[in-house]
């Protein structure tokens, strides 16, 4: 038995967005483990903080010390992360907050099921393009050189699958972008999708 009624809201996503001034929305960046997700989403959510808009940044680092501490790495894990984050993305789309997810999410059919999730036009795809050589030369915490020794397993980029995105709403070169260049892109999709002013 099913003893789950959901109740309507109350008060609708577009009436909190229209009292705080701006409309809420999912800011989905993906890429290689290195590609410069969660820097770029930080640096986004600062600027949106010094024009007065109400953010959240949701990062794997995060999420898998919270939420999803009680996931691995395997396919059917990473699903379920995405599926965790994708429902409190949608929360936080419904309280009126711009919502910066910066998760790896290697799989075009986990991404797709957000997009799915989120109503239409609230979902904006953002792809850090950097290639796998610049990624490993960044990591600082040394995971890809554990990954190619054997010592972690299903390390996407090494030894499990990372699906490029077909339909990205926003791609971003992260490998040879400044990040106040790419800050800029994402603000400016943000200004064309009128979101921000």
């Amino acid at each position: 038995m099913n003893y789950i009624t959901q109740h309507e809201a109350v008060i609708a996503y577009q009436a909190r967005s229209k009292k705080k001034s701006h409309k809420s929305i999912v800011l989905w960046f993906t890429g290689l483990s290195g590609s410069g997700k969660s820097t770029l989403a930080y640096a986004v959510e600062e600027r949106l903080y010094q024009k007065k808009y109400q953010t959240c940044v949701l990062d794997g680092d995060s999420v898998r010390s919270g939420i999803s501490s009680d996931l691995g790495f395997s396919d059917a894990d990473r699903k379920e992360n995405i599926r965790r984050v994708g429902e409190v993305s949608k929360l936080m789309l419904d309280s009126g907050v711009v919502t910066l997810v910066s998760l790896i999410s290697p799989y075009h059919e986990d991404r797709q099921f957000v997009r799915k999730l989120i109503p239409q036009g609230n979902f904006l795809e953002i792809y850090c393009k950097a290639a796998l050589s610049v990624c490993e030369k960044r990591d600082v915490k040394g995971y890809y050189k554990k990954a190619r020794s054997g010592e972690i397993k299903n390390y996407t980029g090494i030894n499990s699958a990372y699906e490029t995105p077909i339909n990205a709403d926003l791609e971003i070169d992260t490998e040879r972008l400044s990040i106040d260049d790419s800050v800029d892109l994402v603000l400016q999709l943000l200004i064309k999708q009128k979101v921000i002013v």
